[in-house]
């Protein structure tokens, strides 16, 4: 396999992870690389990236209307007055991967996230995102980092204000996710300009999917 783009069902170029399920393809056509804002949305996936850390995103992707459910869709101040009667519940959902670790980093996070000002979480996870100009166009999946300097930066400043669980390789999930950066290979129908082109037809072919 030389880890360059594959045809979907379609007929059209993907990133070979994309093609592998149906959920898959909904999420990299429809979400992975786009950019994404506001304080809960970057939280949620925020959370979600830390709960995936040794697990298959597919796994955590097939449980997200239950993380949603249990997280309070994420909202930080809702998360943030969790109790501790709120964490036992969420050590006994089975509709979210239940990791005390993990469960306390997202309780832990909400609390420190709820003491920022509106936009800040959002502002300061932007301003890592490198200059598309500076960044060579994958064409293999080998040529698709696990880590950045970026990525690494921001893990660095994000542990530096208390938050919890994000690593450099988990920010850089997070950037590839969010839009901060295009690591869809050269050929792919979702990269850049072009994705936002002939996505709608993408939807129209599989009668709008979703996640």
């Amino acid at each position: 396999m030389s880890g360059g783009t594959v045809p979907a069902a379609d007929g059209r170029p993907r990133c070979p992870w994309g093609v592998s399920t149906e959920d898959y393809l909904a999420y990299h056509d429809d979400e992975w690389g786009r950019p994404v804002h506001g304080d809960d949305a970057l939280f949620e996936r925020l959370c979600l990236e830390a709960f995936q850390s040794g697990l298959s995103w597919l796994t955590i992707l097939r449980r997200r209307e239950g993380f949603r459910a249990a997280f309070a869709k994420f909202h930080i101040p809702a998360v943030a007055a969790f109790t501790g009667a709120d964490r036992e519940r969420l050590l006994a959902d089975p509709g979210i991967i239940r990791n005390r670790a993990k469960i306390d980093a997202t309780l832990a996070n909400a609390e420190v996230l709820a003491g920022w000002a509106p936009g800040e979480l959002d502002e300061l996870i932007w301003s890592y995102a490198p200059d598309p100009a500076t960044r060579p166009v994958p064409r293999l999946l080998t040529d698709v980092q696990a880590v950045t300097p970026e990525s690494t930066a921001l893990a660095k400043e994000l542990k530096k204000r208390s938050i919890r669980f994000v690593g450099p390789t988990t920010a850089h999930a997070l950037m590839q996710a969010c839009g901060l950066v295009d690591d869809h290979l050269a050929d792919c129908v979702a990269r850049g300009d072009r994705g936002a082109r002939e996505d709608q037809g993408a939807r129209e072919d599989r009668g709008d999917r979703k996640v």
